[in-house]
């Protein structure tokens, strides 16, 4: 039997009512009923300030920047939540992410974009496929919601099935990768 994989869900948004919280709490809920260790990382209670400087560069870091980078870090993979916001990512998403960078080399990526329209955050999904290629992350798995307000339970419950046979393939597939490349380790200062 295979030990359980460690693989955070990373939710990019902290905006007030976001429907993006349903889908990471369905995302996280999948994962551990499938055996993994899934817990939320969720920016509104992370709470970092705007960025001046690089993790690695930080003699004082803000409270829980080093707790982050140590969950995506100790991470086999990581599914990131987040809304489309004006055709691209919340700044408060970006925000976090360019405080680590070696944190992501080799590591397993499922986006998972939110929107309350039809197209599901489409465009959303292409800029984070880029930035991780760019961080030498893998994006290897994806996963669009679209009309988020009558798709989810504000509990994370979907209401339309085809979600959870769509979440079933993308936790397969990251599951695949998260395996094969077997926590590659972490590189610093990059």
């Amino acid at each position: 039997m295979s030990a359980p994989l460690r693989v955070p869900v990373l939710l990019g948004s902290v905006r007030r009512g976001r429907r993006s919280l349903r889908v990471a709490r369905f995302a996280a809920g999948r994962l551990e009923a499938a055996g993994a260790e899934a817990p939320l990382l969720d920016l509104a209670e992370i709470d970092l300030p705007i960025m001046e400087e690089r993790l690695h560069k930080l003699d004082d870091p803000p409270p829980g920047l080093v707790g982050f980078s140590r969950a995506i870090r100790s991470a086999d993979a990581v599914v990131v939540v987040s809304p489309e916001y004006n055709g691209s990512w919340p700044g408060v998403l970006k925000n976090a992410l360019d405080y680590i960078h070696g944190e992501w080399f080799r590591k397993p990526v499922g986006i998972v974009t939110v929107s309350v329209g039809r197209f599901g955050g489409v465009q959303l999904h292409n800029h984070l496929q880029l930035f991780f290629l760019r961080v030498k992350a893998l994006p290897v798995a994806g996963m669009n919601v679209a009309n988020v307000e009558s798709a989810f339970r504000e509990d994370g419950e979907p209401l339309e099935p085809r979600y959870e046979k769509s979440f079933a393939a993308f936790a397969e597939t990251l599951e695949w990768y998260a395996r094969a490349i077997g926590g590659a380790p972490a590189r610093d200062g990059d």
